[in-house]
């Protein structure tokens, strides 16, 4: 176990290149279950995440072959030996439940083990069982879960009971292979969902209504090969937004996708943040020492940010623009749908001088600016860890940061880059 500690109030400024999307990567690595072909994947996030995933393929007999240099990786499951997932690295990631699909399609059978992941409210996995079910498995749960199909998948008209992105990339996987054509209703289609579906057509899948709520998924009798290349993460790319913001720095962003980014500018907007996009060039400028206030609605009525699937805002970014918050003048409503346990750090913030009221589970009021002191806590979560840190960048005095290994599951080397960007970080084993 490590912990990290800060001494705020030095501006992050200079040039940060967006990495891979930690949410595009992992069932891309997934879907190289459904081909005996090789499959090589560029830009790779190298966080802990990942890094789980790519144990697990190991572990039933796909081969590695990782250089982290250059940040790509290339996966052959032409022998997969075993399709009984280890226990252990299953409690490590959500992800792990994205090998049922795929190996149900191509192997028939598939053992896994409740997912781990972040605790930030009741993470159902039912809409992943009942698509299978609907698809032709057989699914017997308890403290592990045995899927069966020892006849091919068929296919059918699955209507999903939330849009949950794991759910959709696992059911398109299953469907690639089923027998017929799929329709599904009320998928998810954020961008890295739809980075999957363009690999899966790349591999020889047939897959239509990519970006919508609607896919149409043909099924084919085999896969084959692809090289391709993960987008880049727009969650890492607003945290560090929002870090450069609340200390007054000047940053660059380096390989955006601006199409994700008209998603996020309007919440930023809110709080007066301005920035440019170069769509040739794919960078992102942000100006220095921005006036942080925030846009009140007609009547100086106070504004509310609200969470939900894409194309609203990123629940993922909700922490982040928490701290942000706190930092703006003025007072905004955040509203928490997706997560009933993701507010609760705010007490974290509470300890640090930020002026919050938790009105429930749900939702909290900010008041800003709040002058944040130095404090001890612990992450209890990827997002909210960034979001603490980013809290400590701009507070007084020192901060500890203890249980650090959590952040790394999202964010690639984080106290690398922060230094390198001008924040007093380091890292110290417990």
């Amino acid at each position: 176990m490590s912990k990290f500690v800060i001494k705020g109030r030095r501006p992050i400024s200079g040039i940060h290149r967006t990495p891979g999307n930690k949410n595009a990567a992992l069932p891309m690595l997934a879907a190289s279950l459904l081909t005996s072909e090789p499959v090589i994947l560029h830009n790779l996030p190298l966080i802990a995440d990942v890094m789980t995933m790519l144990e697990l393929l190991t572990d039933i007999g796909a081969s590695v072959d990782l250089d982290t240099a250059a940040r790509t990786v290339k996966i052959c499951a032409r022998r997969v030996s075993n399709t009984h997932l280890s226990k252990v690295l299953c409690g490590r990631v959500r992800s792990s439940i994205l090998f049922a699909g795929p190996l149900l399609a191509r192997k028939g059978n598939v053992k896994l083990y409740p997912p781990g992941g972040d605790v930030i409210g009741r993470r159902r996995i039912d809409t992943h069982l009942d698509g299978l079910r609907q698809l032709g498995a057989t699914v017997r749960g308890g403290r592990s879960f045995l899927f069966k199909a020892p006849k091919r998948l068929e296919a059918q008209n699955i209507l999903l009971d939330e849009a949950s992105v794991t759910a959709t990339g696992n059911l398109v996987m299953a469907a690639a292979l089923a027998k017929g054509t799929t329709t599904l209703y009320n998928t998810a289609c954020e961008p890295h969902v739809q980075n999957l579906c363009h690999m899966l057509n790349s591999m020889g899948g047939k897959i239509h209504g990519i970006g919508t709520n609607r896919l149409t998924i043909e099924g084919v009798d085999s896969l084959h090969g692809t090289e391709q290349r993960i987008g880049p993460d727009y969650i890492d790319a607003g945290s560090y937004i929002a870090a450069a913001l609340v200390t007054g720095g000047e940053l660059t962003i380096e390989d955006v996708e601006a199409s994700d980014f008209d998603v996020l500018e309007k919440p930023f907007r809110r709080f007066g943040v301005r920035w440019t996009i170069d769509r040739q060039t794919r960078t992102l400028k942000l100006p220095a020492r921005q006036k942080l206030k925030t846009a009140y609605d007609l009547g100086d009525a106070i504004p509310k940010v609200e969470d939900g699937p894409w194309p609203m805002f990123p629940s993922d970014l909700m922490s982040i623009l928490i701290v942000l918050a706190s930092q703006t003048r003025g007072s905004t409503l955040f509203f928490e749908k997706m997560f009933e346990s993701r507010m609760y750090f705010v007490d974290h913030l509470i300890g640090m001088g930020a002026r919050i009221v938790q009105c429930d589970p749900h939702r909290v009021v900010v008041t800003g600016p709040a002058t944040l002191q130095g404090s001890r806590v612990s992450s209890p979560d990827i997002r909210a860890g960034m979001a603490l840190l980013v809290a400590a960048l701009c507070a007084r005095n020192e901060t500890v940061i203890h249980n650090a290994e959590s952040i790394d599951r999202g964010y690639d080397a984080v106290e690398v880059e922060l230094k390198r960007l001008g924040a007093n970080i380091e890292r110290i084993s417990d």
